[in-house]
């Protein structure tokens, strides 16, 4: 995979606890099942400046991003505007968000309100919205699109079957394997040699290395890879032969 993916999470209710996100974990679970992986995400609030360095700064790394909230056109929505000041450009109605905003309210007024909707950053393309035809848009490799997930997330895959489709890679062939590992010595510290071994002689596998506690004593450490079938199976057994030789006690993870 040549390219990076994050996403970018707005909302004031969110960080307030009012409510819960919806999109990080559809989103790490649509890039999954195309064999993408995300590997950052950012929450903001409704601040516009914020707002536009963010951008700036995630546009100027080369990073696909999606950008979920915040693109409506109450007086706490900002997107709109921060995208605009983090391109250096300014607002306009967009012809073509503007024929599907006049689909959408065929028969009724399109009212200056409405047009708002589909007022953004000069230049941007419009990412179609099956849900109520009222789009998003999307400007260097940044995808925006509203904070309802039934609208979010087809409008993500959406941009990921149309642009990315040339980095998806199979999943088929792809598997995970893990140790449960108990004991005295069953602790990361314990284990970084054998940990930065394995990842020197297999780069092509991705292992990680997850404690659990009950209260304050360490319940288990679950080390293990992902990758290739035959490098799995070649790496868990080199794991499995010198972790008893530590006379650390493992059994599989269900």
């Amino acid at each position: 995979m040549s390219r990076t993916f994050g996403a970018i999470i707005i909302g004031d209710e969110i960080l307030s606890g009012k409510r819960q996100d919806k999109h990080f974990a559809k989103i790490a679970e649509m890039l999954g099942v195309r064999g993408l992986r995300l590997s950052w995400v950012e929450y903001l609030g409704d601040d516009r400046e914020r707002l536009a360095a963010t951008f700036k700064r995630t546009m100027a790394a080369g990073d696909v991003v999606f950008s979920c909230g915040g693109i409506g056109n109450t007086p706490d929505d900002h997107t709109r505007q921060a995208v605009a000041a983090a391109l250096g450009v300014g607002l306009e109605l967009h012809p073509e968000g503007y024929e599907e905003l006049r689909a959408r309210f065929a028969g009724e007024e399109v009212t200056d309100q409405r047009r708002q909707l589909v007022t953004f950053p000069a230049g941007v393309r419009i990412i179609p919205n099956p849900f109520n035809r009222i789009p998003g848009f999307t400007a260097n490799d940044h995808y925006f699109v509203p904070g309802f997930p039934q609208m979010a997330h087809p409008m993500i895959e959406w941009a990921l079957d149309t642009y990315y489709r040339d980095l998806f890679q199979p999943v088929d062939g792809v598997v995970e394997k893990a140790f449960l590992l108990t004991g005295p010595n069953a602790y990361e510290s314990a284990l970084l040699d054998l940990m930065e071994r394995i990842v020197r002689d297999y780069p092509a596998l991705r292992l990680f290395s997850l404690p659990s506690l009950t209260g304050h004593e360490r319940k288990h450490l679950e080390l293990g890879v992902e990758g290739e079938p035959g490098l799995v199976d070649r790496a868990m057994e080199e794991i499995r032969r010198e972790i008893e030789w530590r006379g650390i006690v493992w059994t599989w993870r269900p």
